[in-house]
């Protein structure tokens, strides 16, 4: 479990990113920070591994704080994605995969045969262990940075907006995959985005977020969708335009569920019945 304690981050240029942040987020589940840029969500996220060192207040994992030890050795037990993967180019995909195994004292073989396992576990053939990030493309550039993250096996992954950088498709493929993961490996993951489609996609808590990380509501993606807290939110995620306003639509394959724009959403399975009329602000 990881808790944030009254924890504020003024910059030394006077920039007030977090003021007075309180909020604990659940063990081996994906909490999602969420909100537009500048809101201070990448600077929350950062505070849990100390990449920023908060000004005031405190951040615990497990009632203990993170402030205490040695904040390398708190890096290497925290596996970190970023966003366009933030490999090192003149290094294999074997080796980016291993670096942190490497570091933590491994030998290069047992860190090897680590990294092959988990180039399996995110969908990556082991061909392409020996090639380098620049013969990569995007997708698998990133699919590599999530089995650099996974490789010391840690029991909490930061991802700061991992799929930001990749195009719409290859970005739902890497969706996808994370949800996978998450439910195989059980991992209590932090996840930074701007978009809200995709924290509700990936989120069990999802967190909204205004300028100096001020929450402006926090729950399950269903209960923001069906009872946004205010106006900030409804415009946030679209429902003051009607954009989350789902009804199902038959189709030669049985029942779907769309959105207002006509949007797929899901499918009823095995349902063959008339579709009823619109559920407006039902969950995805």
């Amino acid at each position: 479990m990881i808790e944030f304690r009254n924890v504020t981050k003024r910059f030394p240029d006077g920039t007030l990113a977090v003021n007075d942040f309180s909020l604990v987020l659940p063990s081996r589940k994906t909490t999602v920070f969420v909100g537009s840029s500048g809101c201070g969500k990448t600077t929350l996220l950062r505070m849990i591994n100390r990449m920023v060192e908060p000004t005031s207040g405190d951040v615990e994992i497990d009632g203990e704080s993170v402030l205490g030890g040695d904040p390398v050795k708190l890096r290497r037990s925290i596996g970190y994605v970023m966003q366009n993967s933030g490999l090192m180019p003149h290094f294999s995909v074997i080796d980016n995969v291993s670096t942190v195994l490497r570091l933590n004292g491994v030998s290069r073989a047992a860190a090897h045969d680590r990294a092959r396992e988990l180039l399996d576990t995110v969908g990556l053939d082991r061909s392409l262990a020996d090639r380098y990030p620049s013969q990569l493309s995007g997708g698998q550039q990133q699919r590599v940075g999530v089995a650099r993250g996974l490789a010391a096996d840690p029991n909490i992954l930061l991802m700061d907006e991992p799929f930001g950088a990749v195009d719409p498709i290859v970005r739902a493929d890497l969706q996808q995959e994370t949800s996978r993961l998450q439910r195989e490996l059980d991992k209590t993951v932090v996840f930074v985005t701007h978009d809200i489609d995709e924290a509700f996609l990936l989120g069990d808590q999802v967190v909204i977020l205004d300028k100096g990380a001020r929450i402006v509501q926090v729950g399950s993606p269903s209960e923001i969708i069906e009872n946004p807290a205010d106006d900030f939110v409804a415009a946030f995620i679209g429902a003051d335009r009607g954009r989350r306003a789902l009804s199902l639509k038959q189709t030669p394959r049985g029942l779907v569920v769309v959105d207002s724009e006509g949007r797929t959403q899901g499918a009823i399975v095995g349902s063959d019945a008339a579709a009823p009329a619109p559920v407006d602000g039902a969950a995805p």
